[in-house]
């Protein structure tokens, strides 16, 4: 996953929403993180250096000086809306793993240039699907041989493109929020 950016809105109580968005594929992950946590990984995503260590720093530098390197950080489960990462190293020709929230992971991980991964069920459960970036003439011409009122929508497909919207217009917060009511009308 590569991070697509951080958003805020008025309503969300100072939280921010980092985007993760897959590498090979079309889907998108928001994840709602502390506004220190949000600093901390926009600050060495623009490169910017505090003339005193951050916490992440802090704990970069720890690794380091004990010549080890973060290798990757692994989001790796949903409980009850609450995501489980892992930060991933080697020590002793051992595979280290140690729980973390995703923010810290990911704040560490934007320091060592780790990849970031996420498991699949949480995609699945949690992620946002978009629209692939480039389409065929063929998909195109399809999809514009069917006129809106061909067919009446169902409350499912009505929401389904409002999801569709929401992502367009990059509104990850009511996208969630669609993504959640879409959950519980189909399970």
């Amino acid at each position: 996953m590569d991070i697509l950016g951080l958003s805020t809105s008025p309503s969300s109580g100072g939280a921010y929403a980092l985007i993760l968005n897959e590498s090979k594929g079309n889907y998108r992950l928001p994840i709602i993180i502390g506004s220190f946590e949000a600093q901390a990984i926009a600050l060495e995503l623009e490169n910017i250096k505090p003339p005193r260590p951050m916490t992440h720093d802090l704990l970069k530098n720890m690794v380091l000086s004990f010549d080890k390197e973060i290798k990757e950080v692994y989001i790796n489960d949903l409980v009850e809306g609450t995501f489980y990462a892992k930060i991933i190293f080697s020590h002793d020709n051992k595979t280290i793993e140690l729980d973390a929230r995703p923010s810290d992971a990911i704040a560490l991980a934007v320091r060592f240039k780790a990849p970031i991964y996420v498991d699949e069920a949480v995609l699945n459960e949690a992620g946002i699907q978009t629209e692939p970036e480039h389409q065929t003439l063929e998909q195109a011409l399809e999809s514009d041989s069917e006129s809106p009122g061909q067919k009446e929508l169902t409350q499912l497909e009505k929401l389904e493109q409002e999801l569709q919207t929401a992502i367009e217009t990059e509104n990850y917060e009511k996208a969630a929020k669609i993504r959640d009511r879409i959950s519980k009308m189909k399970g």
